[in-house]
């Protein structure tokens, strides 16, 4: 009797921890964890996905506990932490829009008010391209390169160290490439500059099109 009591005492309890500490959830890929070889492999995505970017999440959600960052979004959470509460936020953020912009059948090259703005900031899709590779295949150690808006409406790449993106300086991100090791390190061991020759064949341009048509 009075172990059933209790247990019927506690567990609200429980469970109201349990939701605080959930504070967001580690959302499933838009594709099937095969969809994108060659390029990634079933087994990258899994370890990509399962391991790295669901354990930033549930980092974050852990770290957030009875902080002032525990009902903000999570893209306030970015513009105002530091440290390893903004880290994880960051990861979280950009794996989400990484795994997003890719697809098993993607609109191969960009076109109307996006491909105008590429044009106009980099003269072609091919020098996009090559721009981005490079400072991916460049960048030392891990982060993020990313093609994103500034204030002037202007389209820039920009290389991040880590967990860096570039709300951070008030410009708007449309696409990555993520350099960390564990994106590509199992299908391409160190062989950086392939992998991302590589991932341009399952970027979506569709999915870049609409967040730059999104206002």
């Amino acid at each position: 009797m009075y172990p059933l009591l209790l247990s019927l005492l506690i567990l609200p309890f429980m469970a109201t921890d349990m939701m605080k500490e959930a504070r967001f959830t580690p959302k499933d890929l838009p594709y099937a964890y095969d969809a994108l070889a060659p390029e990634l492999s079933e087994e990258t995505l899994h370890y990509h996905h399962d391991k790295h970017y669901v354990g930033y999440v549930n980092k974050l959600n852990e770290l957030i506990v009875d902080t002032p960052f525990a009902d903000q979004p999570l893209e306030d959470i970015i513009l105002s932490a530091d440290g390893p509460i903004y880290n994880n936020a960051a990861q979280a953020w950009n794996h989400e829009f990484y795994f997003d912009q890719l697809s098993p059948r993607p609109r191969k090259e960009p076109s109307g008010a996006l491909l105008e703005a590429i044009d106009r900031s980099f003269g072609s899709l091919d020098e996009l391209k090559a721009q981005m590779s490079k400072a991916a295949a460049g960048l030392f150690g891990s982060g993020w390169v990313w093609l994103a808006e500034d204030k002037s409406g202007r389209l820039a790449v920009v290389s991040e160290a880590n967990a860096g993106n570039p709300m951070r300086h008030g410009m708007r991100p449309l696409m990555t490439i993520d350099v960390w090791e564990h994106a590509y390190y199992i299908d391409y061991r160190n062989r950086r500059p392939d992998a991302v020759e590589a991932l341009w064949n399952r970027i979506d341009w569709k999915v870049v099109g609409d967040r730059y048509e999104r206002r």
